[in-house]
């Protein structure tokens, strides 16, 4: 699976739990201690935002702080489907995964940056899924691209605050459990 398959699938398994947020859940603790449901789509939403203007060359003094604070308003469904949508378009413009970007941890490769968006789009998926009582299964292929390609990135990660430390698994769990662990779930 390549990066642009991949960052779309993951954008699906969120899409999908978000899609089935009801009005009473918005409070619901998700497996992300300090944030609720409403909490994590804020976190999704401004990363979506943040996409555009990364992949356009834009540095993070340039950002700022446009997307600080509550980005969902009044209408968080609404918010994110704008919202990813504007970083699908931004993924899918020519060369978007050759150049390099600015994140907080200095200069990276779009391509690495796609894979963190990625993961981080999964993971959530799943935080999302245990907050909200849904389906939390993902999609396998995305699931064995993704511990496939994260594995030996994750110790690189650790200082930078990306994801929490990996936990142990049983030596016979099944592939979604060994990437939520590789990624700090239990």
């Amino acid at each position: 699976m390549q990066l642009l398959t991949a960052h779309r699938t993951a954008m699906a398994e969120f899409d999908a739990r978000v899609q089935r947020i009801e009005a009473t859940q918005w409070d619901n603790p998700t497996p992300c201690t300090e944030w609720d449901v409403r909490d994590l789509l804020n976190h999704l939403v401004g990363e979506q935002l943040w996409a555009p203007w990364l992949l356009d060359g834009a540095t993070l003094d340039e950002v700022g702080d446009r997307f600080d604070g509550d980005v969902l308003g009044a209408d968080p469904v609404g918010a994110w489907n704008a919202a990813a949508d504007a970083a699908r378009r931004a993924w899918d413009a020519p060369g978007a995964t050759s150049g390099e970007v600015n994140v907080t941890g200095g200069v990276i490769p779009a391509e690495d940056y796609g894979w963190q968006m990625t993961a981080d789009l999964a993971v959530h998926a799943w935080d999302l899924a245990r907050g909200i009582g849904a389906d939390e299964r993902l999609n396998p292929e995305l699931v064995t691209e993704l511990h496939a390609v994260l594995a030996p990135q994750v110790p690189a990660w650790q200082d930078l605050g990306i994801f929490a430390a990996p936990r142990e698994v049983p030596p016979d769990a099944d592939e979604q459990t060994r990437l939520l662990a590789l990624l700090g779930r239990s």
